[in-house]
């Protein structure tokens, strides 16, 4: 495809290139959702620990809705449930946004929503979401990848100006897998090789092949170091669209749960994919169900009279 800034998977030969786009796309002021210091952070190294966000009773509510969802709830669409390729426990739930009226809530929450819109400098809807349940003894790992060259070459994401956050439902130690980051690689693009195949998203969600960055590029990313956030249920990360990111496999009996909502900016709606000729489902990357988000205000469970 032509005018294409970041080509990936075109190609015989691995590349990296510069960031063509901003990382934060509006002037900090003092009416902000975050401090000077937060922002400064998130656009040095790509994501940001917010911690406290949320209150006991509001984690609580959130982990009893995810404990009923994953112990089999009628309610999900059989399509949008992905099991863990050894064991066959659930791995993930997707489009739970839209199936459940609890994580509903969860992604139009002022504390969310209004962050993400100072971040992508733009009204905002949510591109993906999903339940994640890295389970005890179970939960296998997701190697490096930047999300960005998912979403571009196999959603049409056009540019850099969408973001992650995932709102832990149990406590991240180092020993259950949580989520690792390289500080500052989102601005650096990884191109990868490998064509990719015809509905590649049924397998890449339990084991991605294509779209994997190669060991060198990623020792180079990574000479300054690794980053591993931690904190207790209720913690926010944020991630941006770019960074390069992965997590170990779950030998532990401790289970490691998010909720994970992909911020889009309204003006980077999809186009058509700039890899494969079919786009990827709607469950996995919205592209007509596309729902502008209205922030709202207050706690996320109302108290009984």
């Amino acid at each position: 495809m032509t005018n294409d800034p970041y080509v990936s998977r075109r190609s015989a030969k691995l590349a990296t290139m510069v960031r063509q786009d901003p990382v934060v796309y509006s002037t900090w002021s003092e009416r902000s959702p975050l401090t000077l210091e937060q922002v400064t952070s998130y656009e040095r190294d790509g994501f940001l620990v917010l911690k406290g966000i949320f209150s006991p009773d509001e984690v609580a509510g959130l982990r009893t809705e995810a404990a009923r969802l994953e112990a089999g709830s009628q309610e999900l669409e059989a399509e949008t449930t992905i099991t863990e390729p050894g064991s066959g426990a659930i791995r993930s739930v997707f489009r739970i946004h839209k199936q459940n009226s609890v994580f509903a809530r969860l992604v139009a929450d002022a504390r969310l929503s209004k962050v993400a819109e100072f971040l992508l400098g733009d009204d905002v809807y949510i591109h993906q979401s999903r339940l994640n349940l890295k389970q005890g003894f179970h939960g296998e790992d997701f190697y490096w990848h930047s999300d960005f060259e998912t979403w571009h070459v196999e959603d049409g994401m056009p540019r850099m100006r969408a973001l992650s956050m995932s709102v832990l439902l149990t406590e991240n130690t180092p020993l259950n897998g949580p989520t690792m980051f390289i500080p500052g690689s989102h601005k650096i693009y990884v191109s990868c090789v490998g064509e990719t195949p015809d509905d590649h998203y049924k397998q890449s969600l339990k084991k991605q092949e294509y779209g994997v960055p190669d060991e060198e590029s990623l020792s180079q990313l990574a000479k300054d170091g690794i980053a591993m956030p931690t904190g207790p249920a209720g913690t926010v990360v944020i991630f941006e669209c770019n960074t390069m990111h992965g997590s170990n496999s779950n030998i532990t009996p401790y289970p490691r749960w998010n909720g994970f909502f992909v911020f889009n900016a309204v003006s980077n709606k999809l186009r058509a994919p700039f890899g494969p000729a079919k786009p990827r489902p709607e469950i996995i990357a919205a592209r007509s169900a596309v729902e502008t988000i209205v922030p709202v205000a207050g706690p996320l469970f109302q108290a009984a009279a």
